[in-house]
């Protein structure tokens, strides 16, 4: 698992220690009126997302992230080769389409910040400042959910509230949460109802997403593997939501040896309606 989890840090680079505010306040309702047209959604099976515009077989696509007003989103492509940079994609919504929208190469930066705002300032704070975060989410009412992750996969994932402005002393999560190996890329539901990540599999060297459920008491359920419509084989990771709330999305990848030899890692972006959540959501 080491090997492909600091493998996928070189096209991920942008999320890996950073993420989005995945959930808008009220004032960010979308504002277009079908932001998917020409992006054929998918129903309760996981397919490729828009295979040809995003999704290819000779490239690596990272994760799909979507601005909270659902007008671009973005991506990025390389070809898998580890150390090679990767090329940031955007995609602007016009006319009722989607098309590549023209990316200065002195803007790239600041776009990759539109998609992904950083959380230095964040974890600057006192409360998080001795602590080696990698990555986090936001809920709708500024909960931050974070994970800590070393070099030999150990870690754990932990959580802040804000409270009258201010962020309380973190707390690690439960062994509910803390399961397992290279436990990474928290997605909390905005009424933090839910959350899900992706962690290695027990006696494998592959991730899966996990999804656990708020209980009554406002404790956390125990991790629940997402099944076989999600995690298959290869790698699954980074799951999402979209603004809007109607479709789940992840990464997909594995490694393929091409005909000079060369290993490389490929792997895309899928989704599915989000209505699969309730699946797994307990009685």
């Amino acid at each position: 698992m080491k090997k492909i989890y600091y493998a996928l840090l070189f096209v991920f680079v942008i999320n890996a220690c950073t993420t989005k505010k995945q959930h808008p306040d009220n004032n960010d309702t979308p504002t277009i009126e079908d932001p998917y047209a020409g992006l054929h959604p998918p129903g309760l099976t996981p397919e490729l997302f828009a295979p040809g515009m995003v999704a290819t077989e000779e490239h690596l696509e990272t994760e799909v992230l979507f601005l909270p007003d659902m007008t671009e989103f973005s991506f990025n492509r390389s070809s898998g080769k580890n150390g090679e940079s990767a090329t940031l994609i955007v995609m602007e919504y016009n006319n009722k389409n989607w098309n590549r929208k023209s990316v200065p190469q002195s803007d790239v930066d600041n776009y990759r910040e539109r998609f992904s705002p950083s959380f230095i300032e964040l974890n600057s704070l006192e409360p998080f400042k001795d602590i080696p975060i990698w990555g986090g989410t936001l809920s709708a009412k500024g909960t931050y959910y974070f994970y800590v992750l070393n070099p030999d996969g150990n870690g754990y994932m932990g959580y802040s509230r804000l409270i009258n402005g201010k962020y309380e002393t973190p707390q690690k999560m439960s062994s509910a949460i803390n399961r397992g190996k290279y436990i990474a890329h928290p997605f909390i539901a905005p009424d933090e109802s839910y959350l899900m990540w992706d962690a290695e599999k027990e006696n494998e060297d592959r991730p899966d997403v996990y999804i656990s459920f708020r209980q009554k008491d406002g404790s956390w359920g125990t991790a629940i593997n997402m099944g076989d419509k999600i995690n298959t084989s290869v790698y699954e990771q980074r799951p999402k939501v979209t603004p809007d709330g109607k479709y789940f999305t992840f990464w997909r990848g594995y490694f393929k040896t091409k005909e000079d030899g060369s290993r490389v890692l490929l792997g895309n972006p899928y989704w599915v309606d989000a209505q699969i959540i309730e699946k797994f959501r307990p009685k």
